[in-house]
C-alpha cells in the first residue's frame, strides 16, 4: 500500500516526471563524462602512446558497460512493470535474479582480465610499450569490476521506485572520487596508466558502497528478504528475452570502435587517435540522451503495466523532444569548439588538429539522428519488442557505418568520419518504420482489455 501511494511513476504529470527522473541521471552521467574527459587529458599528458593505449582499451570498457547496461534494461523493465502491477513479491524476485546476473558478469570480466587481456592487446598493436600500458589498465578495470556490477542494480532499484536522485548520488560520488584520485595516483604516486585504472575502480567501489546504504532507506517501500527465494526459470527466461538483445545492442558499440580502429588505421594512425578523442567527447551528448532513455524505460514500463496509454504516449513525445534538443546543442558546441578542445585539452599537434577539426564536425552531424533512434529503442525495450532494439543497434553500430567507413577510406579518406552520419540517418529511418508497427500493435491497445 505504501509503495502505491509513493511511486510517482504513475501519478506525476508526464513532462515533469521525465525531467524529474532524468535530471539526476543526467547530472551523474555528465559528471561521469567530465571524469572520462579529465582522465583522458591526464593520460594524454603522460605520452601519446599512453592515450593510444586507452584508445585500444576503450572497446573492452565499452563491452563491460554493455553487459551491465543490457542487464540493467531488463532489470528496470521487469521491476517497474511488477511495481506498476502492485506485485511486490514479483518485484522482490526480480531484484534477486538481477543481482545474480550481475554477479555472473563480474566473474566473466574477472576471467577476461586474468586470461584474455594480453592476447587482445597483442592483436591490436605491435608496439610493446602500448601493449604494456594497455594491459596494466585493463587488468585492474576487469578484475576489480565488482564495484560497477554492484552500482548498476542498485541504481535501477532506486530509479524504478521513483528515487532518481539515488542514481545521481551513486554515479556522481564515484566520479568525484575518480577526479580526486586521478592526478594523485597518476603523477604523485607515479603509477602512470595503472593509476588511472586504480582511480576508476576505487570510484566504482565507493559508489557501490554508497548505493547499499541508500537501498536500506527504501526498505519500507520495497521490502527485500531472501526468505523463500528460489530461482525461477520463467523469470530467468524473461530476463534473457529482454537482456540478451539489450546486451548485444550495447556491445555493438565495441564492435564499431574496434572496426573503425582497424579501418581508419588504413588511412592513418592519427585518425585512430582522433577517433579516440571523438569517443571521449561524444559522451557529453549521448549521456544526457541516455539519461532520458533510462528514465523512459522505467516510466513506460510502469504505465504499460498500469494500463495508462496516454501517459506512455506523452512520455514518448516528451522524450524525443528532449533528446533532439540535447543532440542539436551538443552538435553545435562540438562544431564550434573542436579546434580549442584538440589544442588545449589534448595538446594535439598540427597534423592532428588539421585532421581532427573537420572530422569531429562531421561526427556532430550524426547526433540528432542518433538521438531519435536511442529514444525509440527505449520504447521497444519497455513494451516487449527488444528484438527491434537489437535490429536498430545492429544497423547503428555495424551494418551501416562500417561498410560506409571502408568505402570512404578507400575513395575519399578525408571524409571518412561521415560514415557515422550515413549510419545514423539510415538507422533512424528503419527505427521509425518499426515504431509505427509497435504503435499499431501495442501502444494503441494499452488499457483496452
Amino acid at each position: 500500500m505504501l509503495l502505491e501511494q509513493r511511486n510517482i511513476l504513475g501519478t506525476m504529470p508526464v513532462g515533469r516526471l521525465v525531467i524529474h527522473m532524468s535530471w539526476p541521471i543526467m547530472i551523474s552521467m555528465l559528471v561521469q563524462a567530465v571524469y572520462n574527459l579529465v582522465d583522458s587529458i591526464f593520460v594524454a599528458r603522460i605520452s601519446d602512446k599512453a592515450f593510444l593505449a586507452l584508445s585500444y582499451a576503450y572497446p573492452i570498457q565499452t563491452l563491460m558497460v554493455a553487459f551491465c547496461v543490457g542487464i540493467g534494461v531488463a532489470f528496470s523493465a521487469i521491476l517497474s512493470k511488477r511495481l506498476g502491477e502492485k506485485d511486490l513479491p514479483g518485484a522482490r524476485d526480480a531484484v534477486f535474479h538481477g543481482f545474480a546476473l550481475y554477479a555472473g558478469c563480474w566473474v566473466l570480466f574477472c576471467l577476461f582480465g586474468a586470461l584474455g587481456v594480453e592476447t587482445y592487446l597483442v592483436g591490436c598493436t605491435g608496439d610493446h610499450s602500448v601493449q604494456e600500458m594497455g594491459m596494466a589498465y585493463l587488468r585492474l578495470c576487469c578484475c576489480f569490476s565488482f564495484g560497477i556490477c554492484t552500482q548498476f542494480p542498485l541504481e535501477r532499484i532506486l530509479q524504478s521506485t521513483g528515487h532518481p536522485a539515488g542514481f545521481m548520488i551513486i554515479q556522481g560520488s564515484g566520479a568525484v572520487i575518480n577526479l580526486i584520485l586521478d592526478p594523485i595516483l597518476i603523477f604523485v604516486c607515479d603509477m602512470g596508466v595503472a593509476g588511472a585504472a586504480a582511480a576508476t575502480v576505487i570510484g566504482q567501489i565507493t559508489g557501490g558502497v554508497i548505493g547499499c546504504f541508500l537501498l536500506r532507506r527504501i526498505k519500507t517501500e520495497l521490502p527485500l528478504s531472501c526468505q523463500g527465494f528460489r530461482v525461477q526459470r520463467e523469470l530467468m527466461v524473461e530476463y534473457a528475452r529482454i537482456a540478451v538483445p539489450a546486451v548485444l545492442m550495447q556491445a555493438m558499440a565495441s564492435v564499431t570502435s574496434l572496426g573503425l580502429n582497424r579501418i581508419l588505421k588504413l588511412w592513418s594512425e592519427t585518425a585512430v587517435w582522433v577517433l579516440g578523442v571523438y569517443f571521449k567527447l561524444q559522451t557529453f551528448v549521448f549521456m544526457p540522451v541516455f539519461s532520458v532513455n533510462n528514465a523512459m524505460v522505467s516510466i513506460i514500463s510502469y504505465n504499460y503495466g498500469a494500463g495508462e496509454e496516454k501517459r506512455v504516449s506523452a512520455c514518448l513525445r516528451f522524450g524525443i523532444g528532449a533528446a533532439l534538443a540535447t543532440a542539436l546543442a551538443g552538435g553545435l558546441a562540438l562544431c564550434l569548439g573542436a579546434g580549442v578542445v584538440l589544442r588545449v585539452c589534448f595538446q594535439a599537434g598540427e597534423e592532428a588538429v588539421e585532421m581532427g577539426v573537420p572530422s569531429l564536425r562531421m561526427t556532430a552531424l550524426a547526433f540528432p539522428f542518433a538521438a531519435v533512434s536511442i529514444i525509440l529503442s527505449a520504447t521497444f525495450q519497455s513494451l516487449g519488442y527488444s528484438r527491434f532494439s537489437l535490429v536498430v543497434s545492429l544497423l547503428r553500430y555495424g551494418l551501416f557505418p562500417l561498410p560506409a567507413a571502408f568505402v570512404l577510406v578507400e575513395m575519399v579518406p578525408h571524409c571518412s568520419f561521415l560514415c557515422l552520419l550515413v549510419g545514423e540517418a539510415a538507422t533512424m529511418l528503419v527505427a521509425m518504420g518499426l515504431f509505427l508497427r509497435v504503435r499499431r500493435e501495442k501502444i494503441c491497445h494499452i488499457g483496452a482489455t
